[in-house]
Order: C-alpha cells, then sequence, then structure tokens
C-alpha cells in the first residue's frame, strides 16, 4: 500500500514525540517516587509499574539477549523477504524464546512456575471447583469481598471464563504453575501470527511483514510470560484474524472466540471497536460477516446466562469489589496519566512516533466532507487499527476502573498499537526494534515486575 504522509519535517517529528514520551515517564517515575515517599497509597513500589525495584540476572539473561541482536541485525530484512509460511511459523518460534528467555531471567520457579500459583492468581482457586455447572450458577455470590469464601482478588476481578480456562487446563492433565505458566506463553506469543494474519487478510501483507519482528521483540512479553493476560490478548488477535480472513463459518469461530473474551474480562466490551473496525476494512460481505459474528458472541452470552451468570450482575458486583480493595486509596489524579506511561513500557517507545505516522497517513484531499469513505479506504487498516486499539485504551483509562497494572492488563490491545510500526521508514527499523528491546530488558533485569 502506499503510505501517504503531509509535507514537514517526520523524523524532527518522530524525535519530538519521543522526547514527550520520555519527558512523561520520568514524570511518572518522579511523582510516583515522591507519592510513595509521602505515604500516598500507590501500592506500586516501581510506579508507574506494578513492581520492585531489584536489579538481577538471570538464567534467561543470555538467551533474551541474542534473541534481541538477531531480530535487531536481520529481523525487518529477513521479514520481507520470506515465503509467507515461513515468516510466521519463525516468527512464532521466536516469540516464544523471546517471551521464556524474558521469563527466565527472574528464574524458572519465580519467572515461570510460581507466579499463577500466588493467593491472588486463578490457580488458587481451581482446586476448589469441583462442579464446573455448581461454579458458573454460584460465581457472582463470591464477587464481593469480607465475607466468607470470597473469590481471590484476580478471579473476583473477572468474569467466570478466566478461571475455567485454568479449569480445563487441570482437566485435560495440564495443571500446576508450571502448565498454566507455558500455557500463557506459547499462547500470548500466537499474537505474532494473527495480527500479521489480520493484516494481509485485509489487503496489507507489506504492512504485516514489516510489523512482524515488532511483534516479536514486543517489551510486553515481560507480562505474557507469565499471566493469564497474555492468554487474553492471544484469543482477541485470534477472534479478529478470523473474522478478517473471511468466510461465513470463520466469522463463526471468531464470534465465538470474541464472544468468550466477554468472559475473560469485563473491559473487553471495547474490543467490539475493533472488531467492528476489522468488519468495516473488509473488502465485501461486511454486513454478513457482522451479523454472523454478532450472532455466535450472542450465543456465548446466551450459554454463559443459562449456566447461571450474568454478565451485567458480575459487571456490577466487581465495581463494588474494585473499590473494596486497594483501588479505593489509588490516586485518579495519577493514574490517569501516569498508566499512560506504563503503556509505553509496555507497548515500547516506538508507539508514539509510529502512531504520528500513522495519523499523518490519512490524506490531505479530497475534502473530508465529501470523501470520508474514500479517505477511511484508502488509509486502511495500518491506520484504522492502531487508532480503535487507542480509543479502546483511553476510554479504559478515564473510566478509572483500570488504575496501575495495565502494563498487562492492556496487552490486548498494546499489540494492535504497534500494527502503526508499518508506516516506520525501512531505514529506521532496526533502531526502533533496538528500542523496543532495550525497553523489555532494561525492564525485567532492573524491576522485579508482578503479575
Amino acid at each position: 500500500m502506499t503510505m501517504m504522509t503531509r509535507p514537514g519535517r517526520p523524523r524532527s517529528a518522530d524525535l519530538t514525540v519521543l522526547g514527550a514520551e520520555v519527558a512523561l515517564l520520568a514524570a511518572a517515575v518522579t511523582v510516583g517516587a515522591l507519592l510513595n515517599h509521602r505515604g500516598v497509597r500507590l501500592h506500586a513500589d516501581a510506579a508507574p509499574l506494578y513492581a520492585e525495584w531489584q536489579p538481577h540476572l538471570g538464567p534467561g539473561t543470555p538467551a533474551a539477549l541474542l534473541v534481541a541482536a538477531l531480530i535487531v541485525w536481520r529481523g525487518a530484512r529477513w521479514a520481507a523477504d520470506a515465503r509467507w509460511s515461513r515468516l510466521l511459523v519463525v516468527g512464532y518460534l521466536a516469540a516464544v524464546l523471546w517471551t521464556l528467555s524474558l521469563a527466565l531471567v527472574d528464574g524458572w520457579s519465580a519467572g515461570l512456575t510460581e507466579r499463577l500459583t500466588v493467593q491472588a492468581e486463578y490457580l488458587h482457586e481451581v482446586p476448589r471447583v469441583t462442579d464446573v455447572g455448581a461454579m458458573l450458577s454460584g460465581f457472582a455470590d463470591r464477587i464481593l469481598d469480607f465475607q466468607p469464601d470470597s473469590w481471590s482478588t484476580h478471579t473476583a476481578g473477572h468474569p467466570p471464563g478466566a478461571l475455567l480456562f485454568f479449569v480445563w487446563l487441570e482437566r485435560i492433565g495440564l495443571g500446576g504453575g508450571t502448565a498454566a505458566g507455558l500455557a500463557c506463553v506459547v499462547l500470548g506469543a500466537t499474537v505474532c501470527v494473527s495480527v500479521p494474519v489480520t493484516l494481509r487478510a485485509l489487503g496489507a501483507e507489506g504492512a504485516a511483514r514489516a510489523v512482524l519482528p515488532f511483534l516479536v521483540l514486543f517489551p510486553g512479553a515481560v507480562w505474557v510470560g507469565a499471566s493469564a493476560d497474555g492468554m487474553f490478548a492471544a484469543v482477541i488477535a485470534a477472534g479478529l484474524a478470523l473474522l478478517a480472513v473471511g468466510g461465513r463459518p470463520r466469522a463463526v469461530l471468531g464470534g465465538l472466540l470474541l464472544g468468550f473474551a466477554l468472559y475473560l474480562s469485563y473491559g473487553f466490551v471495547l474490543v467490539g471497536i475493533l472488531a467492528v473496525t476489522v468488519v468495516l476494512l473488509r473488502a465485501r460481505d461486511r454486513l454478513g460477516v457482522l451479523l454472523v459474528a454478532a450472532t455466535a458472541v450472542a450465543a456465548v452470552v446466551v450459554w454463559f446466562s443459562l449456566a447461571g451468570f450474568w454478565w451485567l450482575d458480575g459487571y456490577h458486583l466487581v465495581e463494588r469489589r474494585y473499590y473494596q480493595g486497594w483501588a479505593a486509596e489509588r490516586p485518579y489524579g495519577y493514574w490517569v496519566w501516569a498508566n499512560l506511561a506504563a503503556l509505553l513500557l509496555s507497548a515500547g517507545p516506538v508507539v508514539g512516533p509510529a502512531l504520528r505516522r500513522a495519523v499523518a497517513a490519512v490524506p490531505i484531499r479530497p475534502p473530508l466532507a465529501t470523501a470520508l469513505r474514500q479517505r477511511i479506504a484508502s488509509a486502511g487498516p495500518t491506520v484504522w487499527l492502531p487508532v480503535a486499539a487507542a480509543v479502546a485504551v483511553l476510554a479504559a483509562d478515564l473510566s478509572g476502573l483500570s488504575k496501575a497494572e495495565v502494563e498487562r492488563i492492556w496487552l490486548p490491545f498494546a499489540v494492535w498499537l504497534l500494527v502503526a510500526t508499518a508506516h516506520l521508514p525501512d531505514r529506521h527499523r532496526r533502531w526502533w526494534l533496538a528500542a523496543q528491546a532495550g525497553t523489555a530488558l532494561a525492564v525485567n533485569h532492573l524491576l522485579w515486575t508482578v503479575s
């Protein structure tokens, strides 16, 4: 596709945006440190990240450095020339290795096996689920805190689909922290397949190839391995890819995955923005795919409702539970902007300049009033998908229901922000890939991140 940009000095503009990102991050770190020093309850020792300052090395360090060096050195050029099927396979394996290496910087036990076994996590509840039907029908009754048998923090804060996933893993013989952690890694890495497949299906194969190395060196992989949010990102990306690829049977599968995503996190109602964007960017059968997918989503909602869990009841109870805990003390006035600094560390510093270039790619002519449809069509998925993801993130941020920990909570949106990297000049890609890898390595080696 042809990238159209407004006249100007794009390199200087990129540096200006990068400077703004650095200033935002510096302000978030400085203000966070001051607030923590004064006893304000941020509940984040390394604000704006939910982590602790703890410089360290680990067994994953050499592998992470090696993967980063290879992708920075050859990733962009190889992605441009490789056979499509081979590109997806190698890209996926590289993403798995990158994610697993970052996890192992903290060691096998602390970085992988024990991440999902602490009291706040889903695996704490899995042994207590002896009857799935009873769990679903009684799920809402156990959301509120300070009552007998209330759910642990993460289980209570999400619909039952998240817990159900780990129950299913246990039922097929993949119980325990190691299997759960590895499942999050191998599933989370599939975004390196789903996002490029989506772009190619929407007529932007060149962009798909350009974006893939940035998906491999995704700084958010620090939290993909190992947290359930990595799995969440994979489910959503696969659902959107199925909508893009086309055919009503695939739209059914995509709708079922996106419907299930509604029961992974209440915030995923905002995925509807991305889903509608994908469908509108399709070349044909938009209405048919939209209706089929919406019917499949509705079928999932009906199934959970008949099983005894009503989504709206859960949402209203979660709002109350949210303010029974740290959210009541975390100041909105800090987190509403510091969240964006945390997102920068998860999506990487490339996100600001890439989004700037994506927006600049919207053609100036013809006049907006007479040719909106032409403007949308000419800009394509590399503009509208990251814009849709940015709108979803801003809505989540302003809601006040995401105060802190967004570096992992917003992973399903962050991967779509990286679609904007298709607009970067070829000569700049290696430097930006190095910046992305450096961000992940710095975070993982200077901080002890918490899922």
